[in-house]
């Protein structure tokens, strides 16, 4: 996603750097408040402060947000809840930097057919129960998901190999990762995708996030801190806007590198089935599958901290029979400078348009772990 990513700042103060927000405010609590939850609890919730000729513009912005949220949640008919979050208040402009991707144009080769037929796939899949999956994270005000969610893939096919599940660094690819042909943008917190960090990784590897930690901030590249623990061997696309092809790949391969329109910053909780739009401009990682009430979802993780959505995921409506739009701008989600004009895509906020996953995922071996104190592969 091509976007301008200038730091947003202390008016955010603390809040777009947190990783948890406790005791949030969730839609059950405002309607036993009576709907008087107003600005100055949200912004003490929150710790948010900001000059004294922001707020009114703030405030009506919030108040404008909460009436939407709680008009919303009266529809008993929805599978979905909306919620106050670290967005409420915020410009669609500000909440874009919480994004950055791009629709890839790339040559990275096909992933190989899967032979399992649907049917005989379970009925649910989460990679978090197999001990596979690290903490959900916060990309902040840097328009760097397109690393978070690289890396969330790498970490997680590196643990089913190895049995051993490193926390490794978004920050590498954010300050490391190459661009030159500007896929999803120019790279680092101006945008990128999921195949160009893949692509780096093969070469260089990957370190822990203890060893490079996150600035939300590009940066420059610093060698000294790029100690790899993990390595991949190659990496492979998805067919395009292919329901099975996805389904299989994330219930028999792991966590798969997709790509997303966006636009449900309000969600808490439920399977999302609302409007999306078919601008591209998200990368988050598809965890599984399931159904809840009778509604078919896929299970998705975002980078928005874990005080947002359900525990930092989203669960987003599997459609039986998957419509499609036409990305009018796809050089705003995942495209290569000269790509395509246009671009189709399919699944409910067009999530079926992009997916890719990394091949060889390993743990480096090092001179103070032996074989003997490894853990044994996960059994899938």
């Amino acid at each position: 996603m091509r976007e301008d990513v200038s730091k947003i700042g202390w008016l955010l103060c603390t809040a777009s750097c947190l990783s948890v927000v406790h005791s949030r405010t969730t839609w059950r609590h405002l309607e036993a408040a009576a709907y008087d939850y107003n600005f100055e609890a949200y912004c003490s919730e929150f710790n948010k402060t900001y000059p004294a000729e922001e707020v009114p513009q703030r405030s009506q912005l919030f108040a404008k947000r909460l009436a939407e949220i709680q008009q919303h949640n009266t529809n008993t008919n929805s599978s979905w809840k909306m919620g106050v979050n670290e967005f409420t208040d915020m410009t669609f402009d500000e909440i874009g930097r919480f994004k950055g991707y791009t629709k890839y144009a790339g040559d990275a080769p096909q992933a190989p057919e899967l032979t399992v037929a649907v049917e005989q796939l379970p009925d649910s899949v989460d990679w978090r129960t197999k001990g596979v999956v690290t903490p959900v994270k916060n990309q902040g005000g840097c328009g760097s998901c397109w690393a978070f969610s690289s890396t969330e893939v790498i970490e997680s096919h590196a643990a089913i190999a190895s049995g051993k599940l490193e926390v490794l660094s978004p920050q590498q690819l954010v300050s490391c990762a190459p661009n030159p042909d500007k896929c999803g943008g120019t790279g680092g917190c101006q945008g990128s995708t999921q195949p160009v960090a893949f692509q780096y990784v093969e070469t260089a590897g990957m370190t822990t996030d203890a060893s490079y930690p996150y600035t939300a901030q590009t940066g420059t590249c610093d060698p000294d801190k790029v100690k790899p623990v993990v390595s991949i061997k190659s990496h492979v696309v998805l067919p395009l806007n292919d329901y099975s092809s996805l389904l299989k790949a994330v219930a028999t391969k792991g966590p798969i590198a997709i790509s997303v329109a966006a636009d449900w910053f309000g969600y808490e909780e439920g399977v999302y089935d609302g409007a999306c739009g078919s601008t591209i401009d998200h990368a988050v990682t598809l965890d599984g599958y399931g159904s809840e009430n009778g509604k078919d979802y896929w299970l998705v993780r975002n980078s928005w901290g874990a005080g947002w959505g359900e525990g930092g995921y989203i669960k987003l409506f599997r459609e039986p029979n998957p419509s499609c739009a036409v990305d009018k701008s796809p050089e705003d989600g995942t495209g290569c400078a000269g790509g395509p004009a246009t671009q189709k895509v399919c699944g409910i906020c067009g999530m079926l348009s992009e997916s890719s996953y990394v091949l060889g995922a390993n743990v480096i071996m090092n001179e103070q772990q032996s074989p003997q104190t490894r853990l044994r592969g996960i059994q899938l």
